[in-house]
């Protein structure tokens, strides 16, 4: 289903270097997440069951847009994976097991925050995998999401460019910024280092997984706010959901006390107000 943005062309949205403005930004991510809590009960309705890979860059934006999609939908529906590293025994499974335990049952939509493309990159870059771990993944890699499709599962992969010079200066915000200071791991300051190295495995995975049946998305994620909004419109585009309007609800009419009195408030613990 086409959601296109509201009172600005696509074309107007592309223009660079223009920055959004904010209140525009977020008048239409709002009208967006209206639009995905209608996705999310589609989904439930029809007992669809629903993928979405989010890979790029470090700095890239990806967690933002996960964020912002999550942020008004149901958590029993809508769940993300952000899969920690590998214990021991998860390095002898098969490599796409424990990807597979996180997959959803009908009426869910899963989020990967990274998926099973380490191994095509952050693997390959860092010697994390052996040359014929590495080549069987890229071989495995498209056989396995074309069982996923033949069980009825929606599968969308995004992957987000940034450029060179955008990432370092969203590195530097991190490194300036105590409450971002998490968000930089000695593997992302590893990777700017390998950055060619990064962009060569890139290549290699998009030429091998980059299939008709399970495309590869790229989003331009150098402008956060436009990278948002653009991935969230192309995503309900991929579904042909039910865009009316939920029934208006109406509250009941609370229920009488009956003379019941309740304990003096006295004798709860109510956290200070400091503020």
């Amino acid at each position: 289903m086409d959601v296109q943005a509201g009172s600005v062309s696509s074309d107007e949205l592309r223009k660079g270097p223009k920055r959004l403005k904010r209140k525009y930004y977020e008048a239409e991510l709002r009208r967006l997440q209206v639009e995905l809590t209608k996705l999310q009960d589609w989904v439930a309705r029809e007992e669809l069951k629903v993928v979405v890979l989010f890979e790029g860059r470090d700095a890239a934006g990806k967690g933002g847009v996960i964020k912002r999609i999550i942020q008004t939908l149901n958590p029993r529906q809508v769940r993300v994976a952000a899969l920690a590293k590998p214990t021991e025994r998860e390095r002898t499974q098969w490599y796409f097991q424990r990807y597979v335990a996180h997959l959803p049952a009908a009426g869910e939509i899963v989020l990967f925050d990274r998926s099973w493309y380490n191994r095509a990159g952050v693997e390959r870059v860092m010697g994390f995998c052996t040359e014929e771990e590495y080549w069987e993944f890229l071989y495995s890699c498209p056989q396995f999401e074309r069982m996923l499709l033949r069980s009825q599962l929606h599968l969308i992969k995004y992957w987000f460019s940034v450029s060179d010079e955008e990432q370092e200066r969203r590195f530097q915000a991190r490194i300036r910024d105590p409450r971002k200071r998490w968000k930089l791991s000695p593997m992302d300051l590893e990777s700017r280092l390998r950055w060619v190295e990064y962009s060569k495995a890139k290549d290699a995975m998009f030429d091998k997984t980059d299939a008709p049946e399970a495309p590869w998305y790229v989003v331009n994620a150098d402008d956060k706010r436009r990278a948002r909004l653009n991935c969230i419109t192309h995503l309900l585009s991929r579904f042909d959901y039910n865009q009316e309007d939920p029934p208006e609800l109406e509250l009941p009419p609370r229920q009488e006390d009956g003379g019941y009195v309740r304990p003096p408030m006295g004798i709860q613990r109510f956290v200070p107000e400091v503020y």
